[in-house]
């Protein structure tokens, strides 16, 4: 299939015939279905490769206040937020071996943060630390987790290499049971779930995969015992390997760079490119950044907040390609007032939106030395299609002769894998190890897709009701018939293209909450008339992008190219207003969601043991 050339790159006309085009080409009628999940003979790319020899223990049957499901910077922040309010025995169950979520698993080599590192890591006023780079390194953020988990003293009651299996609700006792894959069956008080968006690696569906004879691993399962070296690069173990890898999003934009230093050949398999623009990354001092300053990490992280969430600012303190393309995010995220919405706007979104996208265009053809090359690292769609990425050396990397881009566009990929190697059209590609670069299911927590089911009261089953009448909370917080369970996510809230700052809005809340109970001694739970509100609320205004996104190239914003539908699932006004919004609430109506005990005696540390599995019962 020949593109249509766009000779005039201000032609609107031209543009979205190119960009229909270009989508069509890559369009699956297997939508998401085209990934499979790292289970069954596929779950070893998903095993812990960081956690060595975990040592045996015996199940736990105690009781704690707090529990927390999920060890990344949402875990930890509940966790450190809930100290504050004093609360004492908070546990973090986490299946890694550390503290970290994402930055646990992902150390992948080249691993940075696209967020500005000082808005980006929570909590540097309370820990006093100032980053050493405008966008840090993998290590450097995982190394913060740990220092947060530290100061808050969360590693004595953490449980490490243990998933959550269910959540169940006990009436006699108001509280809830939580079990593990490690045979705990303990009770908490209450309970925080922060499973994480990118939490489990997707694998392509390719024919063939299971055959392949040379080596394979997932990215955020870096195996640097077969690849020597460290995320810094040095990786003597490709020497002489030819390597191939498979996806072009953001960790593929940071990894093939260092691949193409140390393997002998690096074929990056590529479906769709993804726009890079500049990182302009260096190291930063205390002065860059106004450190000096009691609150200065507060002050230009809202600031960021409120550029990229469409609202005023007086400066933009980070000055980056996110809050210099902000306007742009319209359709990505709800993040506008949306007060201008109608022809006269999208006309002008859509010119702005041409120029973002010729410039990032136009700065391949600047920097690969190959035209057809150049050409097909091209991204023909609109800005707000895919998450945008940004690199200082990614495009540098296919002007070496040792780095050759295989366009699979036409194929919808890679067609199948052999005992060799891939298989593209009508050649194949003989690999000594091949990478998937194929990213997590995202937004698909353990509770969304099933794997830890929650019974709350009566045995209601979490799912089987939100499957019945759609998602039911206030604030995407909480819900009826499921008291003193804290959810943290996307859901029924707000998010933004920081979300570890999200994240700590969401662990201030939560806290809250559980303070406002211990005060007096009451049930967290909203009524049903509550959560009928709050979504006439995420109804109102919600955004309609349907449109827009089902005429972008198929990626995980879209389902693949199957649609985008619109739902009342996020609070229609953006980030920075939300969080205003759930501040007032605090302050004048947290109240409303605290209902009386039924068990009116002290029942924390008094409760019965639970047999453990195979010690009696039925």
């Amino acid at each position: 299939m020949t593109p249509t050339q766009v000779t005039d790159p201000n032609d609107l006309c031209a543009l979205r015939q190119r960009y229909s085009l270009e989508r069509e080409r890559r369009v699956r009628p297997d939508g998401a279905r085209q990934y499979r999940q790292t289970e069954a003979e596929f779950g070893y790319y998903a095993a812990d490769p960081y956690a060595e020899d975990v040592a045996g223990r015996e199940p736990l049957l105690d009781t704690v206040d707090v529990a927390v499901v999920g060890g990344g910077f949402g875990g930890i922040l509940a966790g450190a937020r809930l100290r504050q309010q004093g609360v004492e025995r908070v546990r973090i169950v986490e299946k890694g071996g550390d503290f970290g979520g994402t930055w646990y698993w992902n150390r992948y080599p080249g691993i940075h943060c696209d967020i500005e590192s000082h808005v980006y890591l929570p909590m540097l006023d309370e820990t006093g630390y100032v980053p050493e780079w405008k966008y840090a390194p993998g290590e450097e953020i995982r190394r913060h987790a740990v220092r947060i988990a530290e100061k808050y003293d969360l590693y004595p009651e953490a449980l490490f290499s243990t998933a959550v299996t269910s959540l169940t609700w006990d009436d006699a006792s108001e509280t809830w049971i939580v079990a593990t894959d490690r045979g705990d069956a303990f009770h908490a008080t209450y309970v925080v779930t922060s499973t994480g968006t990118m939490s489990e690696p997707k694998l392509p569906g390719i024919p063939g995969i299971e055959t392949f004879r040379g080596h394979t691993f997932h990215t955020s399962r870096w195996d640097y015992s077969y690849t020597g070296g460290t995320p810094d690069g040095g990786m003597t173990g490709l020497a002489g390997k030819r390597v191939g890898i498979v996806g072009t999003g953001a960790t593929g934009v940071q990894a093939i760079p260092m691949l193409a230093e140390d393997a002998e050949h690096v074929y990056v398999f590529q479906r769709t490119p993804s726009s890079v623009d500049v990182r302009a990354n260096r190291r930063t001092t205390a002065e860059d950044v106004g450190a000096d300053r009691e609150g200065w990490a507060l002050e230009r992280r809202q600031n960021f907040l409120r550029i990229v969430s469409g609202e005023p600012a007086d400066q933009d303190l980070v000055a980056d390609g996110w809050t210099a393309s902000a306007a742009l995010l319209e359709k990505l995220l709800p993040s506008f007032r949306r007060d201008e919405q109608g022809q006269s706007f999208e006309a002008a979104y859509e010119l702005a939106d041409a120029a973002k996208m010729n410039q990032l265009r136009a700065r391949v053809g600047q920097t690969v030395t190959d035209p057809g090359t150049a050409e097909k690292l091209k991204p023909w769609y609109r800005y707000a299609c895919k998450r945008p990425t940004f690199s200082d050396t990614y495009y540098e990397a296919f002007n070496r002769s040792n780095v050759s881009l295989v366009d699979t566009a036409d194929t919808h990929g890679i067609e199948r894998i052999t005992e060799h190697g891939a298989v593209v059209g009508d050649d194949t590609y003989e690999l000594d190890c091949l990478i998937f670069a194929t990213g997590f299911s995202v937004g698909v927590s353990g509770i969304l897709s099933g794997k830890l089911p929650v019974h709350g009261r009566g045995g209601t089953q979490l799912l089987h009701a939100w499957a019945q009448q759609g998602p039911r909370t206030l604030h995407g917080f909480t819900g009826n018939g499921f008291p003193n369970l804290i959810h943290m996510g996307s859901l029924h809230n707000a998010s933004s293209v920081n979300f570890t700052h999200i994240l700590d809005e969401q662990a201030v809340h939560a806290a809250a909450l559980v303070a406002a109970a211990e005060s007096g001694r009451a049930l967290i739970e909203p009524s049903p008339e509550a959560e009928d509100a709050w979504l006439e609320v995420l109804a109102e205004d919600a955004a309609d992008h349907e449109w827009f996104h089902a005429e972008c190239t198929p990626g995980y914003y879209n389902r693949e190219g199957l649609g985008r539908p619109n739902t009342a699932s996020a609070y229609p006004h953006g980030a920075f207003a939300f969080h205003e919004l759930l501040e007032q609430w605090r302050e004048e109506s947290i109240g409303e969601v605290l209902r009386p005990k039924a068990v009116l005696q002290e029942i924390r540390g008094h409760l019965c043991p639970l047999a453990a599995p195979g010690e009696g019962g039925e």
